[in-house]
Formats: structure tokens, sequence, C-alpha cells
């Protein structure tokens, strides 16, 4: 193997033709960031459970949604320096560890405030888990494919939203919340143990100076994809100047509206998020449905969230990225309008389901496709955990502004909020986005 090819971790990787070593990573990484989602989103069927019950109020749930956020806004945040520094494998296995066994501890917490500091806990991990998944990801797919198989896995990690609240109507009326905390942080230590066999990144390894060790590890992914599909094309090598890796680049006329990007979008998909979808259970109470009821009406909507994150994943490709993000974000805007005046409850449901759509394929394209791309593989992780943490600790105030407007104006009040932040996505996107559709990675570096 001559030295240029030693030297070219990108090139090498971006070569190879899709394989059972890229579908074992997506799988282990997917299913990993599945829990995550799952323990993401069963704060919705937990909170609607505990108010029910008198174990919570309104605005205790809302601490509670409060605390989450200052969580993982610290997750987000360390990781991104802990991933650059000591890799990306040291980092997702320790926030796995973080938030399964938090959240194991939940299932037994005695009251309130114990459940929510516990909560901070298991925030801080499912705050790292999203950054440095879909990081590592992206630095193993091919570009002709990257955009379809981040999207796909984003489908996995969504999927736990439907299942949350499906699990939630089966378990919680027969066995109580509890139960279904403690599922969500057993499956995430089953996932810990299955993905210590999961690789080092090869860029990164390559970019902190491990030389030896990225091309020992490209020639065992390169046999490995060889068997499968026979001799592989050569490498089109890449000659770059390394870009800087200090926290004062991010800032640089270079990188700063790629952030400025990063950070605006986050904060307003983390808004819809945590400020509309999860709080729909809690909304249905408050306006005298029955738990059971609910749920019911929470998992039929929630059904558009893994149909969102497919549409996305195959738009980002297709379309690429900043048509889908802006066309998705009017598309939400529109049943967003419509649904605080529908009381039927067929419609209710239906253009609840049609709404959660254009929000997934947000998700997907933004959170498992977009943010990564945006920065070179030396500050990857950080510029991701810096953007992932403006998106986190923006939210931080979103329950109690959520359960403000729903108390003064209903879901009318709480769905003006989200278009007004849709709006201003669009015009961010529009003035500061790049175009990454297919692009290798190195080729998207700054000059």
């Amino acid at each position: 193997m001559n030295a240029l090819l030693t030297a070219d971790s990108g090139a090498r990787l971006d070569r190879l033709p899709i394989s059972s070593f890229h579908r074992r990573i997506l799988l282990l990484i997917g299913t990993g960031m599945f829990f995550d989602g799952f323990d993401i989103y069963v704060a919705a069927t937990v909170l609607g459970a505990t108010l029910k019950s008198g174990f919570s109020t309104m605005g205790q749930n809302a601490q509670f949604m409060s605390v989450t956020f200052v969580g993982m806004m610290l997750g987000s945040f360390m990781t991104g320096f802990l991933g650059d520094r000591y890799g990306r494998r040291f980092t997702y296995q320790a926030n796995l560890a973080i938030f399964g066994l938090a959240a194991i501890a939940s299932a037994f917490a005695p009251s309130m405030t114990v459940l929510t500091l516990l909560r901070f806990i298991m925030g801080v991990g499912l705050g790292a888990e999203n950054v440095v998944g879909y990081s590592t990801m992206t630095e193993f797919v091919p570009p002709a494919a990257r955009g379809k198989w981040l999207g796909g896995m984003n489908v996995i990690v969504v999927s736990g939203l439907p299942v949350a609240a499906l699990l939630g109507a089966l378990i919680i009326p027969h066995f109580g919340w509890r139960a279904m905390v403690a599922l969500g942080g057993l499956g995430a230590l089953v996932v810990w143990y299955l993905r210590k066999s999961l690789p080092e990144s090869p860029r990164w390894l390559e970019s902190v100076g491990r030389t030896a060790e990225a091309e020992a590890l490209l020639e065992s992914i390169e046999s490995e994809v060889s068997e499968q599909h026979g001799s592989l094309v050569a490498p089109v090598p890449r000659c770059s100047a390394p870009p800087s890796t200090n926290l004062g680049s991010l800032l640089s006329p270079a990188l700063l509206p790629r952030m400025i990007v990063g950070a605006t979008t986050l904060i307003v998909m983390n808004t819809l998020i945590f400020g509309f979808v999860t709080w729909l259970p809690s909304f249905f109470v408050q306006e005298g449905l029955s738990m059971v009821t609910s749920f019911r009406y929470s998992f039929i909507m929630s059904l558009g969230a893994p149909l969102g994150s497919a549409i996305g994943a195959f738009a980002a490709d297709s379309w690429g990225r900043k048509p889908t993000i802006v066309g998705a974000s009017l598309l939400t805007i529109v049943p967003g309008g419509i649904y605080p005046f529908i009381h039927q409850p067929a419609a209710l449901i239906t253009i609840g389901f049609l709404l959660t759509i254009p929000i997934y394929i947000l998700v997907a394209t933004l959170f498992a496709i977009y943010i990564p791309e945006l920065f070179p593989t030396e500050v990857r992780l950080r510029a991701s955990g810096i953007c992932n943490t403006f998106g986190r600790g923006a939210t931080i105030l979103t329950p109690f502004l959520t359960v403000a407007l729903f108390r003064s104006y209903g879901l009318r009040g709480v769905l003006s909020l989200m278009i007004g932040f849709l709006l201003g996505q669009v015009v961010v996107v529009l003035r500061f986005g790049i175009e990454p559709k297919k692009r290798p990675l190195e080729d998207l570096e700054p000059g």
C-alpha cells in the first residue's frame, strides 16, 4: 500500500460499494440511537400518565422537560470536545451507558423531584448520542448514498416515537409508567454490550495523526468489502490543506455562516419537537380526553414520523438538502395553521398526521444529514455539539413557554410560535446554507 493511499482515508472510504460492513455499522449505531429516540419520546407518554395519576402537575412536567434540555445541552457540548479528542467509539459507548443506567434508576423514583433529577442525568447521555451517532455514520458512508443512509438511520431513531406511543397505550394502563422507563434503559444497555465491536472512524484516526491505526482499519474494511464485490476501484487522491482545529476556527468567515445555519435550524427543530410533538398527550388530557384515548390519538399521529423521515432520506439525495429543508418548512406551516381550528376527532387525527410528516422530513434532513456535513472531520463533533447545544439550550424555556401559551391561547398560541420559527428557518437556510448533495465530505471543507 503506497504512502498516498495510507494518508487518504476519505477517498478510500468514499469509493467503496455498499456492503455488509455498512449495514453492520448502520445496525449497531442505529439500534443505539433507536433507544435514544425511544427514551426522548417516552417522556410524552410518561408525563401524560404522571399527570393523570396525580404524581405530577403541568408545572412539574414543564420542569421535567426543561431539565431534560439542560442535560441534553450539557451532553451535546461535552461530547463534541470528547469525540474530537478521544474518538467517536469512546464517546458513543460512554453516553449510551449513562442514559441506560439512569433510565433504569428512574423506574424506582419515589417522587417527581427525584425523577426529574435522574432525567437530567439521562439528558446528558441523550444529548451526546444524537451528536456522535449521526456524525460517525457520516464518516463511513460514501457520498452517493449518504443522504439515504443517514436518513434511513433517522427512520430507525424516530420509530421510537410510534413505538413509545404504542407501548405506552399497551403497558401504562396495566403496569404503570415505571415499566416504560425501565424498558428503554434495559434496551440501551443491551445495545451498549453489542456495540463494543463497532470500529473507530478511520477519518478521525487520520485527522489526529494515528495514520498506522487508520491504515490497518482501512485494510480490514477493504478486505471485507472486496470479498463481496471483487476488486475495488482505485481511490481518487485528494490533497487539501488541513483545516484549523482550534475553537476560534468555528467563528472564522468560512465556518461562521455554517454555525449560524446549524444553530438556527436546531433551535427551530427542538422547539417543534419539544414544544409541540411531545406535549400532545398532555394537551389531549387537559382538553378532557381519557388517558387511553390520548395515547391512541398520539400513536396514530406519530406514524407520520417514520414516514416523514423516509421521505426526507430520499428527498435529500434527489432534490438536495436546501430545497428539502425549505419545502418541508413551508409544508409544516400549512397544516400547522389549520390544526388549532379542528375539533372533530377524525379530522383532528388526519390533520395531525399530515402535520407530523413534514416535521420529520425536517428532522431527518437536519439532524441526520445536513448538520454533520457542514463541518470538517477535525471539528465535526465539536461544531455539531455546539450547534446542538444552542438547540437544546434555547428550548430550556420552551416547556414553560408552551404551558403559558396553551393556558392563554390554547393550541392556536403554541402553533403560532412554531410557524414563526419555521419562517425564520427558511430565511437563514436560503441565505447562509450550502448544498452538500452527493459531494465528498472533503470537498465541502472551506477553501
